[in-house]
């Protein structure tokens, strides 16, 4: 090992301050030997009885300590912020930034060389890279895994199925005691949503930016080879610290192009976005919105998942798993990028085979020749917004309609079912002040419910517009993220019910047909409605936080600040 460990610096020094690093863990019952001579490795650990999709870690996390012993390394589990996406409010997103800091300086403060991740639930996953980044030291991620696939009445559900029972609830064609039992019927082992949602996306792009060992993104939570592939990182991340291999060796500008193409093929969340541009911005890559089109628009979907398809996680990791989609992309990927396992990104699916052509299609016969991201541009969004062309209808992709606007989600929940609502199905739903500062946090209400009448009458779909964002496991023609958001004063905060809007996806517009001179009196005129907090991590959050065509981060959070400890305290 050629360079010093970074653990030495406590653990290696004399005098006093030696002493208290070492004698107090001893009291451990830990001879010093384990930790004094060997690379010490974190198991960032994030799980919580409140973040269920997390819930089985600690048996992850045990996995991970034999590898790690194996290789010569002392293990260390220490916690950090759970955000468990089905239980928190207001949101999870709110606290993202919040988690990535107690990431970054609980990696910072203490003695580690190396650090593994183990995140799963859906900003989990965004946040400890964020927060890992930010040190850069080696680190390597250990996703959860997904959940086996539901079953009910027969089918196969996932967490996508949860929209349309909320449809069927709201048109009397389910009951509430139906509901109760598919309840019980969907979550039926530990792990993340089923589906292409944003956990499983987030697994995806771990794998994809070459942050994880091959066929990190799909094994089963419940799948005996999720604790074999948490046993062999515990091994890799003490060779990585041995070969100083670090975050940003790995997060190259080529590694975030790939990343972004194969994102596009899975159909992966529009929560990608989002997360991609934070966790560039934290270790120095120069990523725009922009980007998410040019890298992903030539590549056709060839994962045929919920939201955007048929099939579930759980049957992708049997048809092949991320490395047969990224062999089918192979034309389309930066090949020579260096992952977490020392190899290329093509060394690593390059003996990748697929077993069901039906779940992954081929790239010159895809499941959907359209890509799966797209991004808007406008006068109703100055700084862009974003469509999921793949979980869209077809005859919506190009349409003008009247807005009918909900100045924010209580003003949308008062009204939205009534009779009276003036509104038909080629109506657009415009949703205000849901963005990072208006809601706070910037919630996943983006693909509103549509009015009670129109279900009762059969439809199925409305182009719907909102600052917010979409559960990965949403679907529909739902425009998410429009930039700036309304509690910033600009367009979108303006647009009155019966404005006109035309949707023009194939030349990526997004337009509100009011003149200049209207639009500069309504500004003139316009005062924010959202609440400002007087203290706290949400103040905070409110003045620092940024658009979400910069990634939603704080501010004061860009770039890197190295391991680097600024005082030694003793």
């Amino acid at each position: 090992m050629g360079k010093k460990l970074r653990s030495q610096e406590w653990f290696g020094k004399t005098g006093k301050d030696g002493f208290i690093y070492r004698a107090w863990m001893k009291n451990q019952g830990i001879p010093d030997y384990e930790f004094r001579g060997k690379p010490v490795i974190g198991i960032c650990n994030t799980w919580s009885e409140l973040t269920p999709c997390n819930a089985h870690f600690r048996e992850l996390a045990e996995s991970v300590k034999i590898g790690v012993r194996e290789a010569g390394g002392f293990p260390v589990e220490f916690p950090v912020i759970s955000l468990g996406e089905t239980l928190m409010k207001p949101t999870t997103m709110l606290y993202r930034n919040l988690a990535s800091m107690d990431v970054e300086e609980s990696i910072r403060a203490n003695p580690l060389d190396g650090v593994v991740l183990l995140c799963g639930c859906d900003k989990t996953t965004p946040s400890l890279i964020m927060g890992a980044a930010s040190v850069n030291l080696p680190s390597i991620v250990v996703s959860g895994g997904p959940m086996l696939t539901g079953k009910y009445q027969g089918k196969d559900i996932g967490t996508s199925d949860l929209w349309r029972f909320d449809n069927a609830i709201r048109s009397g064609e389910m009951t509430e005691e139906d509901l109760s039992v598919a309840e019980a019927c969907m979550c039926r082992s530990r792990g993340h949503c089923a589906v292409m949602g944003t956990a499983s996306t987030m697994a995806c792009m771990v794998e994809s930016l070459g942050l994880s060992l091959p066929g990190n993104a799909a094994i089963p939570a419940a799948d005996s080879r999720r604790k074999v592939l948490a046993q062999l990182s515990g091994i890799r991340i003490v060779e990585m610290v041995k070969e100083n291999l670090r975050m940003s060796d790995i997060l190259t500008r080529h590694a975030f192009e790939n990343s972004i193409i194969v994102n596009a093929a899975i159909g992966g969340s529009t929560n990608f976005i989002i997360h991609l541009l934070a966790i560039a911005g934290r270790i120095g890559v120069k990523l725009e919105l922009e980007d998410f089109d040019r890298y992903s628009r030539a590549v056709p979907l060839v994962a045929n998942l919920q939201p955007s398809g048929k099939y579930f996680m759980e049957d992708l990791y049997y048809a092949g798993g991320l490395p047969a989609v990224m062999k089918e992309l192979d034309l389309h990927l930066r090949h020579d990028v260096i992952t977490a396992n020392g190899k290329s990104l093509r060394e690593n699916y390059q003996s990748a085979e697929c077993y069901n052509r039906d779940i992954i299609a081929t790239a010159k016969d895809p499941f959907n020749a359209l890509s799966g991201v797209a991004i808007l541009r406008g006068n109703l969004c100055e700084n862009g917004a974003v469509i999921k062309p793949t979980a869209a209808s077809k005859h919506l992709m190009t349409h003008r309609g009247k807005a009918v606007v909900f100045e924010d989600i209580d003003d949308y929940k008062n009204r939205i079912d009534l009779p009276n609502l003036e509104v038909d199905e080629t109506s657009i739903l415009v949703l205000k002040n849901v963005g990072p500062i208006g809601y706070p946090g910037m919630p996943e209400v983006g693909n509103m419910g549509l009015p009670r009448k129109l279900l009762a009458k059969g439809v199925e779909d409305m182009v719907r517009i909102s600052d917010g964002r979409m559960s990965g496991t949403g679907f529909g023609t739902v425009i998410l993220h429009a930039s700036p958001e309304a509690a910033r004063g600009g367009n979108f905060a303006v647009v009155k019910t019966g404005d006109e809007i035309s949707l023009d996806v194939p030349n990526r517009t997004l337009t509100l047909h009011v003149s200049d001179e209207e639009l500069a009196k309504r500004r003139g005129n316009w005062k924010p409605i959202h609440k400002e907090y007087d203290r706290g991590y949400v103040r905070l959050y409110q003045r620092h936080v940024q658009q979400a065509h910069l990634g939603v981060d704080l501010d004061f959070l860009h770039g890197s600040s190295g391991d680097e400890v600024s005082r030694d305290s003793h």
